[in-house]
């Protein structure tokens, strides 16, 4: 006995399954394409970023009570230092606890929505800290017992 053969309504019937199936898979590329950028790109970069900012608050904040250690009763004390320039190839920003004589004084580095806060041990109380200034460049900090 001979087989039939295929009728039009097969043949339409897998083009139709194949371009199903093909058009889930390109949808499933294009959300993984998304998918891949935030949790393989961009988590690991803000993960690198806050470990990276909380190195440099740290060097900051340990630069600050040295120069209150040295500071002289009468006089001034100016030291300069370098901080990177950028992390994870972006700039970010350090800014210093701007209230006055707050017992908790902290340097705060931080970008976008990454941002690493450290408190300025043991000279909150006593000295009041303020002011800001980025990776670029040379950065100082400045002591002058007037209190200018």
């Amino acid at each position: 006995m001979m087989r039939p053969h295929t009728t039009d309504e097969e043949g339409v019937s897998n083009l139709v399954e194949y371009m199903t199936i093909s058009g889930i898979l390109v949808v499933l590329l294009i959300i993984m394409t998304f998918a891949v950028n935030a949790i393989f790109m961009e988590g690991p970069s803000d993960r690198l970023a806050y470990h990276s900012f909380t190195d440099i608050g740290n060097g900051i904040s340990t630069r600050i009570v040295d120069v209150y250690v040295l500071a002289p009763d009468n006089g001034s004390i100016v030291t300069a230092f370098d901080i990177p320039d950028d992390v994870a190839g972006k700039d970010y920003q350090v800014s210093l606890d701007v209230e006055r004589h707050s017992s908790d004084q902290q340097v705060m580095v931080s970008r976008d929505n990454v941002r690493s806060e450290i408190s300025i041990a043991g000279i909150g109380a006593t000295m009041g800290v303020a002011g800001n200034t980025t990776g670029s460049g040379v950065n100082r900090i400045t002591y002058d017992s007037r209190g200018v």
